[in-house]
This record gives C-alpha cells, structure tokens and sequence, in this order.
C-alpha cells in the first residue's frame, strides 16, 4: 500500500505581526528540516512524489527535505496544503475578551496559543461563514487526488502545516471540533504523520512523531 507522510514544516519567525512576516523558515527550522530529511532517507520512501503548499515556510522546508533525504526531482506545489492566516483569523475571532492580549511573542508562546485555540473554535462554530468547512474540504480533497494518484510502490511526502494536519487526521478520526483544536495546538515542527492508503480508504498509522528530535536533538523541538 502507498505510504504518505506529512510533515509539518520547520519554525518560523515566531512573533510577526503579518503572514507575510511569519512566512520565513528560522535557522533551527532550517536545522529541524535537515533532520527530519535523515529520518525520511531512513525510512526510504520508495519512489516518492514530494508535494507541498506554496507558502515560503512550506516550500523551503520541501527543498531542504528533498535535498537531505536524497529525494529525485523537484516539489510539487499545490496551494490546497496552506495553511490558514493564524493572524486574520485571531483578529475575526480570538479577541473575545478585553483582557486578550495580541498573537506576538510580547504575549508569549502559551498566551497566543490560548487566544489562537478560542479562534479556531469560534471559526469552527461560524457555520454561515462556511471558512472552516472550504478549508479542511481542501485539504480533504488534496489528499484524496494524492492517494488517488499513487501506483502501488509508490510513496509520497508532502509538506503542510499544523491546521492542515489537525484538519485532516481529526477527519480520519472523526474527531469533535475539540479534538481538532487539541490535535492543532501539540503539532511539532518537522514532525512526521504517516497514512497509509489502500482499498478500504486512507487510515491514519502514526500522527506527529517527532522521535527525531529526542536525546541530543531534543533542543531542536518546537511547537511554534
């Protein structure tokens, strides 16, 4: 059965007030992108197709990835793997209370997750909005077209997010919209969710291993 693995891509610039700002790999992004590009070589994905969204952060942990585990040819882009604006959607949603504080690292990590956790939720609830649905649909489909397209013996490795992965796994699981705010909020940089996608359908084996980064790597673990 054709083995696909997701990888959330490296940190970013943690802190900037715009999605373009945020858009940057770190240098330990960069660094967590090299490693979890060994740990994909080890684990020899057989003739694999490499995909990711087409933001900066997405594509630059791709080529990173692809270049470390020795992966032929380039990324493919497709805009379905993107995440959505954490800061927009802050601004529509998570500012509920007048204590909120903004989503910039003045706030500090747990601060922002908290506000950033009651806007996903809010945007889940906002049925008439329709944004959530367009969002995790997009996804969905972006995974059934990958899978679809897969020759037996043949694997991928797609490069995503941590809304995107919460979005998807938390559908493989039919998780309540809880559950899809608690799979978002412990997403690990370069952490590695494994499907598998055979007759039955596509089925969720491992969601966010990040073993990569234990022991002497254990600085390099991030969740923002």
């Amino acid at each position: 059965m054709p083995v696909i693995h997701l990888v959330r891509h490296g940190q970013a610039t943690f802190g900037a007030d715009t999605a373009e700002g945020y858009d940057v790999l770190s240098d330990l992004g960069r660094r967590q992108a090299e490693v979890a590009g060994a740990e994909l070589a080890r684990r020899a994905p057989r003739d694999p197709v490499v995909v990711c969204g087409t933001l900066a952060r997405q594509r630059d942990t791709a080529e990173i990835i692809a270049r470390t585990a020795g992966l032929p040819g380039a990324p493919h882009t497709d805009a379905r793997w993107n995440e959505y604006d954490h800061i927009d959607l802050v601004e529509r949603y998570g500012r509920a209370a007048p204590q909120d504080a903004p989503a910039d690292a003045s706030y500090g990590s747990r601060g922002v997750q908290a506000v950033l956790d009651r806007a996903l939720a809010a945007w889940m609830a906002d049925t008439g909005e329709g944004g959530w649905q367009r969002f995790a649909s997009g996804a969905a489909d972006a995974l059934r077209g990958l899978a679809d397209g897969l020759r037996p013996g043949r694997d991928a490795v797609v490069v995503t997010s941590g809304g995107v992965l919460a979005a998807l796994c938390g559908g493989l699981l039919s998780a309540p919209p809880a559950g899809i705010v608690a799979l978002n909020r412990v997403t690990v940089n370069a952490a590695i969710t494994t499907l598998v996608a055979g007759s039955s359908g596509i089925s969720l084996l491992a969601f966010n291993d990040h073993a990569h980064f234990a022991g002497e790597r254990r600085a390099l673990l991030t969740y923002r």
